[in-house]
């Protein structure tokens, strides 16, 4: 099984959910040039709370990230490190919500 974040590159510019890849890369059906691939992935769980591409840039630990360079990013790998830290930045936040 293969864990992957769900980002929102368009609308919102953040971190929403952990979703499946239940299918790899295959050539994108709806692309006429075949250029492109697509993933299909499924539904695991939202996050506590979404993390901003802000809040990702903010973080000196996850400087490293393409994403940071490339916000429209739909695929990019991401080390265990910051997956526990982008993981870690949405529990916090949810129990700041609670105590403020």
């Amino acid at each position: 099984m293969i864990f992957v974040f769900f980002y929102h590159s368009n609308i919102g510019k953040e971190i929403v959910g952990i979703v499946e890849v239940v299918k790899e890369a295959f050539v994108d059906p709806t692309d006429k040039s075949k250029k492109f691939v697509a993933v299909k992935v499924g539904f695991k769980n939202y996050l506590d709370n979404p993390v901003s591409l802000e809040m990702i840039k903010k973080n000196k630990d996850l400087k490293n990230l393409a994403i940071i360079k490339q916000s429209r990013l739909s695929v990019m790998p991401i080390d265990t490190k910051s997956w526990k830290i982008i993981n870690k930045m949405s529990k916090i936040l949810n129990k700041n919500k609670k105590n403020g």
